[in-house]
């Protein structure tokens, strides 16, 4: 498919690859990179760099590649199902496993994980998020353990999807932290979306700000060095808590990406992933309307490190 458009004037000169990554969503600045770099984007005809300048009047022409067809099989990877009818199906998951298949993960999914349930089964799953993410109404981070719901029929989907965009969800989630927060409690209201420099975080820094409602306590102390969360979240973008925490001054303990590397380890103790866990879910049934909650108590590494974290705490009080 080719498109071709005009920078319109007042546009300030900026790289091409940053202009073309704020506009075409989509795809992400490193895919954007490379095919300027194969001439499949040119400006003004030319082949350029992604680092070329562009400047109001230049004509950017754009010849993304159709994606080739992808084939999802299903692999008999274990499931943990919390409950299941006709229509729903609830579910841990454990941290480490992605969601649904993407570039690098292509294989060892959560959605092949149920492909093959199902094929097993006999069961069924909603079509409307497509072969590359059937019956899900929702995601959790690849590193984020806890309770998740999958759609098995279209009419579920659309019933659950609502109440999600509705924040009419309940989700409750614990978090192991970096230092504690001064207030035992409070709310976190910060508009966040994709920033607009690192293109894989997501920030205050956006372009496109959404509104993102976070309520915590604190469950417990230990010493200075680490707390243990309890959090609400009222509203759900994606990465909100990791966000919300990092901007309150207090990241998620395993979380680099926004908390850098001190929050990898604690003294002598190693923080193996991002201390986050969705322990509660709870919604309001497609077909009966009766409310229905599901909690899954945090797994054994946070426990381990939790534990740990007593007597690091003790020792600086």
């Amino acid at each position: 498919m080719i498109t071709e458009f005009i920078i319109t004037a007042g546009e300030q000169p900026k790289r091409l690859d940053v202009f073309l990554a704020n506009h075409e969503r989509a795809i992400s600045r490193s895919a954007l990179q490379r095919l300027i770099e194969l001439g499949r984007i040119r400006v003004n005809q030319a082949v350029v760099k992604p680092s070329h300048k562009i400047r109001p009047g230049d004509t950017i022409t754009m010849e993304i590649p159709k994606p080739e067809p992808l084939e999802i099989k299903g692999e008999p990877i274990p499931l943990q199902v919390l409950y299941e009818d006709e229509v729903v199906l609830v579910l841990y998951k454990p941290a480490g496993i992605v969601v649904h298949p993407a570039p690098g993960n292509w294989n060892g999914t959560l959605v092949n994980a149920l492909l093959h349930y199902f094929a097993v089964s006999g069961g069924t799953f909603s079509t409307i998020g497509g072969k590359e993410r059937p019956g899900l109404v929702h995601r959790l981070d690849k590193d984020t353990s806890g309770v998740m719901v999958v759609a098995k029929t279209d009419q579920a989907h659309r019933h659950l999807a609502s109440q999600f965009q509705q924040h009419t969800v309940t989700r409750v989630y614990e978090a192991l932290v970096w230092g504690v927060p001064k207030k035992s409690h409070g709310v976190i209201t910060l508009a966040i979306g994709r920033d607009v420099k690192e293109r894989k975080k997501f920030s205050m820094r956006t372009s496109r700000p959404k509104e993102a409602i976070t309520a915590y306590h604190v469950e417990r102390r230990y010493g200075t060095v680490a707390s243990h969360l309890v959090l609400h979240p009222r509203t759900g973008r994606t990465h909100q808590l990791r966000v919300h925490l990092q901007l309150l001054g207090h990241p998620i303990l395993g979380d680099p990406t926004y908390g850098g590397t001190k929050v990898k380890t604690i003294g002598p103790l190693l923080i193996p992933r991002v201390m986050l866990h969705a322990r509660t879910l709870g919604f309001h049934h497609p077909c009966t309307g009766e409310f229905r909650e599901f909690s899954y108590d945090w797994p054994a590494d946070m426990k381990t490190v939790a534990q740990a974290l007593e007597g690091i705490g003790q020792n600086h009080s």
